[in-house]
């Protein structure tokens, strides 16, 4: 097993990882769009907090890409530099 980082008690992640062991090729990929799903949605609340809710759908795209790509690429790509528009 995995050392544990979490404050999940031995037992009950010992279930978890045997549902996921049960779980089928499809099933897991399933689960791991839906959890990069809530992590995007996060980093959008985030995004939107710091920067406010008025930012257009182009400038939330932006910033979140920025927070995967790097600044290289951004720049080339999007003509978005990170660090004088931000994360």
């Amino acid at each position: 097993m995995f050392p544990s980082l979490s404050d999940t008690p031995p037992e009950i992640e010992e279930i978890l990882l045997e549902g996921y062991r049960r779980m089928t090729p499809g099933e897991r990929l399933l689960r791991a769009f839906d959890l990069s799903l809530a992590v995007q949605q996060l980093a959008l609340s985030r995004i939107r907090a710091q920067y406010g809710p008025n930012l257009t759908e182009r400038e939330e795209r932006l910033r979140l890409a920025a927070l995967r790509i790097d600044r290289e690429t951004m720049i080339k790509v999007f003509d978005w530099d990170p660090e004088v528009e931000g994360y």
